[in-house]
């Protein structure tokens, strides 16, 4: 990806004059959301502008308040002045309709004092006769732009300022430098992914004829298959579950804003990354709540917008806190994941919180006199084993170990060993001094814990699951090879004559349970697409399967070929054979065939039968 690095436009203002109504005009999205409700946008957004051949990457900031103390507005300067810091181009926004303001005049101050160079888009000019109240911008000392953000006048003169900004030499040569890459980056983009090497190639032997059209039904659902583009991966969870820190865990940076107040992040914030070759393209959403949970406009778009940003991503990476444990809000975050096709990692987010929680439960224990009771008894067991399965030499070494123990006790002061946790004890993952909770301990919780998020969430069994601290970085050195290992495997597709062999020598239909008494048999099996893995099924059903069989049959499929994180699909054909002979036949003629197979007995007790019934 050695890209030349774009030209970049940053907007900045104070809260709520129309700077992301600006950014979705000029990149022609709805990347950030607008609303009347001030202070929405508090991360830095980024998008690209196309104007006249030329593309400019765009940025979108925060409402900036200099002067606040509070938290949320001191990040919100800090990340415009990161944006800041790397503009080729700042445009200060400001409203038209409330007139130039003390705090313009402040943010163009400091725009000034930074060196690059600024222009004043003056918004809110809705109509010609409106165009004389941006005359007083005048005195910020920079050129000046009345535009409408909301319907587009004038921004094609703020752009072409801009272009002459950023290349000022000659139009002509930039237009003629514009041309050859153009060509050139339309021959790659069709050479990249490859696609039609793929379709063209020879079907290998073992493909019925008789199915050999469902091999190409599908064949435009494989587009996403391009190794070369990023990964798309989504951050979801409830708010204040640690989604923006996991983010700028794994960006490297401070990427998103931080903090203890629940739904800081409004806007979904993308985020580009390079990790040991391989790219990623990380979406920090809003924490989704239920809808009786939300009452400003600006949450409930946040979490339309936060779906969204789960259906454009391969990888959902649902982040749980794991202080609390499962909540019926993940649950639900989950099921949104799932129903969506995405594949899923669990990222069970605060271990270190949980660990000390239970090291705490264990010292609370410890203190105990049950506690005590049992670790004495624990004691005299490992002294009984040591008695009768050491050798004589290592007995000895234990006695002596024993009589420097006994030692240290009485050097302590009398009456010591009888306060709760003051003696020493020793089990097996036992740590001295921290009341027996060690390594193995830490193994047993995690154990323990993983069968729980297990038992909460049934339904992605499949999705693998990785217990971390984004905030210290404990474990989280593991997340890049799990998305990897879940996104190959979401692309993974396998060959039609080796799934037929499989289903032939290898699968038991009967083992799968049916509520039907019509045995059920596939005669043909075709992976259609991928993304999520999506199998085309034949058989002699003319009603769904019962989900408890294609449960039985994903179970088969997943034990052979596995598929981490990745959900299945079915989709159920009746074979062409059946729906050819059967469909046109009268009642008549299909009770002689009927008869003609089970003869005249079996014919008549099935009669009979259908008159009881």
């Amino acid at each position: 990806m050695s890209e030349k690095k774009l030209p970049s436009l940053v907007i900045v203002g104070r809260p709520n004059v129309g700077k992301s109504t600006l950014f979705n005009r000029l990149t022609g999205t709805r990347r950030s959301i607008v609303t009347n409700e001030p202070g929405i946008t508090r991360d830095r957004i980024y998008g690209k502008a196309e104007w006249r051949g030329h593309h400019i990457e765009t940025v979108d900031t925060g409402g900036i308040v200099p002067d606040d103390k509070a938290l949320i507005p001191q990040e919100i300067l800090r990340q415009a002045n990161i944006a800041i810091k790397k503009a080729s181009l700042l445009v200060l926004v400001v409203d038209s309709q409330a007139g130039l303001t003390p705090l313009d005049e402040e943010l163009a101050r400091l725009l000034r004092a930074t060196g690059k160079p600024f222009v004043v888009a003056v918004n809110k000019v809705d109509a010609t006769s409106q165009v004389n109240n941006a005359a007083v911008f005048h005195r910020l000392g920079a050129p000046v732009f009345p535009i409408a953000a909301e319907h587009g006048t004038g921004v094609d003169d703020l752009l072409d300022a801009a272009l002459a900004q950023f290349s000022p030499p000659s139009v002509d040569a930039a237009a003629k430098t514009h041309q050859p890459p153009s060509t050139k980056h339309e021959g790659g983009q069709h050479a990249a992914p490859q696609l039609g090497e793929i379709s063209e190639v020879a079907p290998p032997s073992g493909i019925d004829p008789e199915y050999a059209e469902a091999e190409n039904e599908f064949a435009d659902e494989f587009s996403d298959n391009d190794a070369n583009r990023p990964v798309q991966v989504a951050i979801i969870g409830r708010p204040n579950v640690g989604k923006s820190t996991l983010l700028n865990r794994m960006v490297g940076e401070e990427r998103s804003i931080v903090s203890p107040i629940p739904g800081t992040t409004m806007d979904s914030v993308d985020t580009e990354v390079e990790h040991d070759g391989h790219l990623y393209n990380f979406v920090d959403t809003a924490g989704i709540r239920r809808k009786g949970k939300t009452t400003l406009v600006a949450e409930k778009l946040s979490v339309v917008m936060a779906r969204r940003g789960l259906e454009r991503a391969d990888v959902a990476l649902l982040v749980v806190d794991g202080e609390q444990g499962v909540t019926q809000g993940d649950a639900q975050i989950a099921n949104y994941a799932e129903q969506s096709g995405r594949s899923v990692i669990i990222v069970m987010n605060k271990w270190d919180l949980a660990v000390e929680a239970a090291r705490k439960a264990a010292d609370r224990a410890a203190a105990t006199s049950k506690g005590q009771a049992r670790r004495d008894a624990h004691n005299r067991r490992a002294e009984a084993a040591a008695k009768y399965s050491m050798t004589a030499q290592t007995r000895a070494k234990f006695k002596a170990g024993e009589a420097r123990a006994g030692a240290s006790r009485a050097n302590r002061g009398k009456g010591d060993s009888s306060k709760p946790g003051s003696r020493e004890y020793s089990y097996a993952g036992a740590t001295q001094g921290v009341h027996g909770f060690g390594d193995q301990d830490k193994s047993r919780l995690l154990f323990d814990y993983e069968k729980l998020v297990r038992d909460k969430l049934k339904f992605l069994s499949y999705a693998p699951i990785v217990f971390l601290s984004a905030k210290t970085g404990d474990r989280a050195s593991k997340l890049f090879p799990l998305i990897d290992q879940v996104a190959a495997a979401r692309r993974k597709r396998i060959p039609t004559p080796e799934l037929n062999r499989w289903l032939k020598e290898e699968v038991d239909l009967q083992r799968g349970t049916t509520p039907k008494a019509r045995p059920v048999k596939i005669y043909y099996l075709v992976q259609a697409k991928t993304s999520p893995p999506t199998f085309l099924l034949f058989t002699n059903q003319k009603e769904p399967l019962h989900f408890s069989y294609q449960r039985f049959l994903e179970n088969q499929i997943r034990e052979k070929w596995d598929f981490p994180g990745a959900p299945i699909r079915f989709i159920q054909r009746l074979r062409k054979a059946e729906r050819d002979t059967r469909e046109p036949k009268s009642r008549a003629e299909a009770r002689e065939a009927e008869r003609r197979k089970h003869g005249p007995r079996l014919m008549r007790e099935h009669e009979t039968k259908e008159i009881d019934e």
